[in-house]
């Protein structure tokens, strides 16, 4: 069931970035669309919010997040989905998801193996290797 969620979000974010990519190129500015885009999405984060949390965390557990987790996710955030936004039109929709994709998987193999953002040790091994360039392959033949 979880990878079916998974394999769901995946198309979801495709869907947006199409969507909000056209609202770029009709505002003239991706990061306008950006800012669309997460003020509508704060707004229906904040029903869900109020629709399913239960317990609202306490002053002493927001004290105990550390500083920079409060920003940096969001920041990161705007620059990939901007990014997107600004190469969706450029690209076209699956050359642009195509090299995401491979972006995160490679980034994610790399921080996985190194257990960087306090996320468990992945070690590679000849399978993650050999996964990576198929997905390379599986780009260069989407993309000709």
């Amino acid at each position: 069931m979880v990878t079916i969620l998974a394999f769901i979000g995946g198309v979801f974010l495709a869907i947006q970035g199409g969507l909000n990519a056209q609202l770029g190129v009709l505002l003239k500015n991706p990061l306008l669309a950006s800012l669309v885009a997460f003020f509508c999405s704060a707004f229906f984060a904040m029903l869900l919010v109020g629709l399913s949390v239960k317990n609202i965390p306490t002053v002493q557990q927001l004290k105990e997040v550390p500083y920079y987790l409060w920003f940096t996710g969001a920041l990161f955030s705007v620059i990939g989905v901007s990014l997107y936004y600004y190469t969706i039109p450029r690209l076209g929709v699956s050359t642009m998801i195509s090299l995401g994709l491979c972006g995160q998987l490679v980034f994610s193999v790399v921080a996985g193996h190194f257990g960087w953002f306090g996320l468990p040790a992945e070690p590679i091994d000849h399978k993650g290797i050999l996964g990576i360039v198929a997905m390379i392959t599986g780009i260069i033949l989407i993309n000709r």
